[in-house]
């Protein structure tokens, strides 16, 4: 019989809440999952489904900012930030400023790395514990681009990643095309990197709550919290979809309105949104091997649940849920430049998914214990490697509720570390 080690209220039902959800359960906790929705539809769902030890530098980079401003004035472009007036909004930008410099990216890089290998190598754990297919594939991805400043650029930070101990090759446009052979490329080249894998989020997903239940972990819909009550140091009380909850231990893994609900427990824990879009498409008839990135237009493309995923954009601004049929366009008019035999109509709204990268302005996670709240572990802030980090954040979250070490460094992650 499991041993019960006392309750666990974990808010966010998306990959980091349920993965936390699943390592708590396995060391005998009574877990209860908050979703603000139905658990079938977060960033979770309709991401790239890359594995990515390969993404080691962080959003707030040298580089970055100018070439933000140049692409807020293409509508089409993969980036693009609202302007704003609100002092979040303001606050936040002036925080990512202050980290676009190479001290940062140097400094965080070895943390970012580490944790994405600790997950990888907890994927392979996990697709055997839930015993299920979740299309988890070892190919690596394909950094691919078109230009020669591109190429330098890229080459320049494999030979970092190199010097980092990460599996990667540099291939010229003919060693590409002999690895995705059915298809014609029109590239100058590619930076393998063999580090990274891919799976299928929907199958991931899918498997994972199967495997909550039936570990007895309480799953709990339309439950977004409206209020918290702190006492004496601790949560006493959080109130959730009208309903309310009280547990030992709470875990904030609630995406990108981690920032709101840090908020009602007295704490600044800065998140911006940044929406981005994704489309499945049968177009390319299972011919397509590799996951890449089409690194000029910043969109992906995977392989997954035999048919392919392209997404990309990145739109910082308040949370709403319009598509912007521009950066839709901008995506699909990406995809014949590098797979020319490709032409893709723009799809649907209704064909479009659209969610919310929990975007910190460090571009580091949050993960760890608060030093306020003694009973709350805060675990977010994930950027564009939500999917890539689950099992590594879950993993780390019951290793601090369990007063256990973890086998990677995490203090660098330090969820107070803006207030």
């Amino acid at each position: 019989m499991k041993q019960d080690k006392g309750s666990v209220l974990v808010i966010g039902g998306g990959i980091v809440g349920l993965s936390s959800a699943f390592y708590l359960s396995k060391a005998g906790w009574q877990v209860t999952v908050l979703d603000k929705e139905d658990f079938t539809d977060s960033c979770s769902y309709g991401n790239a489904g890359m594995i990515v030890p390969s993404h080691f530098t962080p959003l707030a980079a040298p580089g970055i900012v100018a070439q933000g401003i140049k692409w807020m004035f293409d509508s089409k472009s993969p980036f693009y930030v609202k302007p704003s007036l609100s002092w979040s909004m303001i606050s936040w930008g002036i925080k990512f400023l202050r980290h676009a410099n190479e001290k940062h990216v140097t400094r965080s890089a070895p943390f970012i790395r580490d944790l994405n290998l600790y997950s990888r190598s907890l994927y392979d754990e996990l697709q055997a514990e839930l015993a299920a297919d979740i299309d988890l594939h070892h190919k690596g991805i394909l950094m691919l681009y078109k230009n020669t400043k591109t190429q330098d650029e890229e080459i320049e930070l494999s030979h970092t990643a190199q010097k980092m101990g990460l599996d990667i090759e540099v291939l010229d446009k003919t060693q590409v095309q002999a690895l995705e052979p059915d298809v014609q490329l029109d590239v100058l080249g590619a930076v393998h990197y063999r580090c990274d894998s891919h799976l299928y989020p929907q199958a991931l997903m899918q498997s994972l709550l199967a495997k909550l239940q039936a570990m007895g972990v309480t799953l709990v819909k339309h439950a977004g919290v409206t209020d918290i009550t702190v006492s004496n140091g601790k949560i006493t009380e959080v109130i959730g979809g009208g309903n309310s909850y009280k547990a030992d231990k709470i875990v904030m893994a609630s995406g990108a309105w981690l920032g709101t609900l840090a908020k009602k427990a007295g704490l600044n824990v800065p998140i911006m949104p940044g929406k981005g879009y994704s489309f499945l498409t049968d177009a390319f008839q299972g011919k397509v091997q590799h996951p890449a990135l089409l690194l000029e237009a910043r969109v992906a493309l995977t392989p997954m649940g035999g048919k392919v995923r392209i997404g990309g954009t990145m739109e910082l601004a308040p949370i709403n849920h319009v598509i912007n049929r521009n950066r839709l366009e901008g995506i699909v008019a990406s995809v014949p430049k590098y797979y020319p035999e490709y032409t893709l109509p723009v799809p649907a709204e209704s064909d479009t998914w659209h969610g919310f990268r929990p975007c910190s302005p460090d571009g580091l996670p949050y993960l760890g214990a608060s030093s306020k709240v003694n009973n709350l572990v805060i675990a977010g802030g994930l950027g564009m490697m939500g999917l890539s980090l689950g099992p590594a954040v879950g993993r780390v979250v019951a290793n601090i509720i369990e007063e256990r070490p973890s086998k990677v460094k995490v203090d660098i992650f330090n969820p107070e570390r803006f207030n």
